[in-house]
């Protein structure tokens, strides 16, 4: 009798779909609250003291460290950087993602050799494909300038240091972005035409509705959310990362290639001074949670409408 009391009592809980759900979801909220929960109010604690590495002890400061780094021009380069580095990065991956979905999406010869091709770059690590770029766009022996020399779009006399000068070297760490997040952008918008009715397209195209009529009042329309998905996640994924930053120009030549996220870690780790870097690192939340928030709300009025 003792025994089959619990025995009722978890198939009494487990037969409500409000606690299954809430049992179900527990796993994936305390990994969440741990891996990122713990970090950001530990972060929030350093930006608001004097911290170092090897500090003994650590004392409030109130919000000297972020009054200190508003007046640095190097913040405000990381912040100019920041915005550069994500909205145009995004924009030429929304379009170049665009049209390789519409070409995927057709049947060919050799399909998935292409898919393959495009996925690669997502697949590798981002360090090792940021190490080949490097030595892409070395100052001596860049392959890019080689092959554009061999074809004759550069002259005997040009030769970009594309790493070395400051606009050329911002070019270069947006186009190897670009290259990185191409793919998911592909699949996530292949994945949304494919999902569109085939009969939508065939009354469509029998009505005399040619491509780019079809293209700007079916195709883009019913993806939009998708689309939106997309970009949420390549703002906010490229608005925390510095690993093509730290990797191709850790931030120079002359500090004019530094966002945020690199910002705050040649700040707080290499430079030592962990409460600087944590109110720099701070300074992404409350962009991160607006953009988070327009863009759910434009995902969200599209799918109404």
């Amino acid at each position: 009798m003792s025994s089959a009391a619990p025995a009722r009592r978890r198939a009494y809980f487990l037969d409500r779909e409000d606690w299954l759900g809430r049992v179900m979801i527990a796993p994936a909220v305390i990994y969440i609250a741990a891996l990122i929960g713990m970090p950001f109010f530990l972060a929030l604690f350093y930006s608001f003291s004097n911290i170092t590495v090897g500090t003994e002890e650590l004392h409030f400061v109130g919000l000297k460290n972020f009054r200190a780094i508003l007046d640095t021009p190097g913040f405000q380069v990381a912040l100019k950087n920041s915005f550069i580095f994500t909205f145009v990065s995004q924009a030429i991956v929304l379009i170049l993602a665009k049209i390789l979905a519409l070409s995927l999406v057709r049947d060919f010869r050799g399909k998935w050799v292409v898919r393959l091709l495009i996925i690669l770059p997502w697949v590798a690590p981002i360090s090792l494909g940021a190490i080949g770029w490097l030595w892409m766009l070395d100052s001596i022996y860049s392959i890019v300038n080689w092959g554009l020399r061999a074809v004759g779009i550069f002259g005997p006399s040009t030769w970009p240091i594309w790493l070395g000068l400051p606009k050329l070297a911002m070019a270069s760490v947006i186009a190897v972005h670009v290259w990185r997040l191409l793919p998911l952008a592909t699949i996530i918008l292949l994945a949304g035409l494919t999902s569109i009715p085939r009969d939508i397209q065939e009354a469509a195209a029998a009505d005399g509705a040619r491509f780019w009529r079809q293209l700007f009042e079916i195709t883009i329309p019913m993806v939009l959310p998708i689309m939106g998905v997309a970009v949420l996640f390549g703002i906010v994924f490229t608005f925390t990362d510095m690993i093509v930053i730290f990797v191709l120009t850790r931030g120079g030549p002359f500090d004019s290639t530094h966002v945020l996220a690199s910002l705050a870690f040649f700040t707080g780790i290499e430079g030592g001074d962990l409460a600087e870097g944590a109110a720099i690192a701070l300074f992404l939340f409350p962009l991160l949670v607006a953009v988070a928030f327009l863009m759910l709300r434009l995902a969200r009025r599209s799918e109404v409408t």
